[in-house]
């Protein structure tokens, strides 16, 4: 949980000093007033290029002198920041305790996972998406899986350069392979990890809350070894592709309405969202009683479209969940929230 944020040159924010209590953050004001724009600070606290996907230059105020700053004191007094100089507005900058470190080494300390409009229709978009989502979900109980991302990624897209020259070297392509094996290994077992645990917990919740859902992981799996044989033997169709055609990155996270029993690709743009509603609790949940700790949750425009009962049963559901971010138009719609640090932009 966050004791204080500071926001400097973010979107429209040219300076934002929040001291957040436990429990729920409310953010209420009109559209375009910048709550959407905390929740994104705040998600830049973890692994990753937050809930917008945004070029780090996107997020620096544009009438202001170039790069941002996010600034966080945990509550247990660990100070977190990330950025980007006006001198190298692409390049994140991340310090902890401040000191220079990588940005993997935030989730060492802090795990952040985020509801958004933009995500209602997450089970109908590419498998890229739900990859994306999917890791977020792996960090919070893995936080070592941003640094096999990293290297994973980063070894193929050296291979696929590689594989482009007209005779490339077979000794360098084994070593990136091996490379690729031994990160993109990992990643396939702490994914299926995530899912059988969060598919264990979604089939042990009470029925009519939010629809039920069951989890899969459908693409590549397998071991370092398998990995490794399979770029081996691919290599000519790699090169002719232009791509690597094999690995976790093909991998698909896959969705079941289990009380209509049907894809969640299928459902009606309400269920999908209630569906997702339920993932992210369950998952929060399960991070609660694995690691000890709650992922922060940052729920953007949560309550808009929910009626009085359902909003009061949701804030019930988040109360024991740490500290819970959301946004809204109207303080009306968290009427029934009860205390909570609220602030009105």
């Amino acid at each position: 949980m966050l004791a204080r944020l500071v926001l400097t040159d973010v979107r429209n924010h040219a300076a934002l000093s929040l001291a957040p209590a436990p429990g729920f953050v409310i953010l209420t004001g009109p559209n375009g007033a910048g709550k959407t724009n905390v929740l994104e600070a705040v998600s830049l606290l973890a692994p990753g290029r937050g809930l917008r996907r945004a070029p780090l230059s996107e997020i620096a105020r544009a009438d202001g002198p170039g790069g941002f700053g996010v600034a966080a004191t945990l509550v247990d007094g660990v100070e977190l920041a990330t950025g980007a100089l006006a001198t190298a507005p692409e390049r994140r900058v991340v310090r902890v305790n401040g000191a220079a470190a990588g940005a993997g080494a935030l989730a060492e300390r802090i795990a952040v996972l985020w509801l958004t409009p933009a995500m209602d229709r997450l089970f109908t978009e590419a498998a890229g998406e739900r990859r994306r989502f999917l890791d977020r979900l792996t960090l919070a109980l893995a936080p070592e899986h941003a640094r096999h991302g990293t290297r994973y990624e980063a070894a193929m897209r050296d291979r696929n350069r590689l594989l482009a020259e007209p005779a490339p070297d077979r000794d360098w392509l084994a070593a990136l392979e091996a490379q690729m094996a031994q990160h993109g290994a990992a990643l396939d077992a702490a994914r299926r990890r995530t899912v059988a645990a969060l598919d264990e917990a979604l089939a042990a919740q009470p029925a009519g809350a939010v629809p039920r859902a069951a989890l899969a992981l459908a693409g590549w799996g397998g071991d370092t070894e398998t990995l490794a044989a399979e770029l081996r033997a691919g290599r000519v169709r790699d090169a002719a592709a232009g791509r690597t055609l094999a690995g976790p990155h093909r991998a698909d996270l896959l969705v079941t309405h289990v009380d209509k029993a049907r894809p969640a690709a299928s459902a009606s743009t309400g269920e999908q969202k209630a569906l997702l509603l339920g993932i992210v609790l369950a998952h929060a949940e399960l991070v609660a009683i694995t690691t000890g700790r709650t992922p922060l949750l940052l729920l953007d425009e949560i309550a808009a479209h929910l009626d009085p009962a359902r909003r009061a049963a949701l804030f019930e559901r988040l109360a024991p969940l740490g500290q819970v971010w959301m946004t809204g138009t109207e303080p009306e719609l968290f009427a029934a929230a009860g205390a909570a640090t609220r602030l009105a932009l």
